[in-house]
């Protein structure tokens, strides 16, 4: 199944959107994307809550 993620529900502004087959994979790009246009480098379990909170099935 198909899970997406827009990053604007997590950063107002942001226009990333990510598509993956899994959780894990939506989870890699996620990452990615935060430290690189966000700086976010450090991913705590109150992060990933918040992520996994903004995932949708696609």
């Amino acid at each position: 199944m198909n899970k997406s993620i827009e990053c604007n529900d997590l950063f107002p502004g942001c226009e990333f959107k990510a598509q993956a087959d899994s959780e894990a994979e939506l989870l890699k790009k996620v990452a990615a994307h935060a430290a690189s246009a966000h700086g976010v480098t450090e991913i705590t379990e109150d992060v990933v809550a918040k992520v996994k909170g903004c995932i949708h099935d696609a």
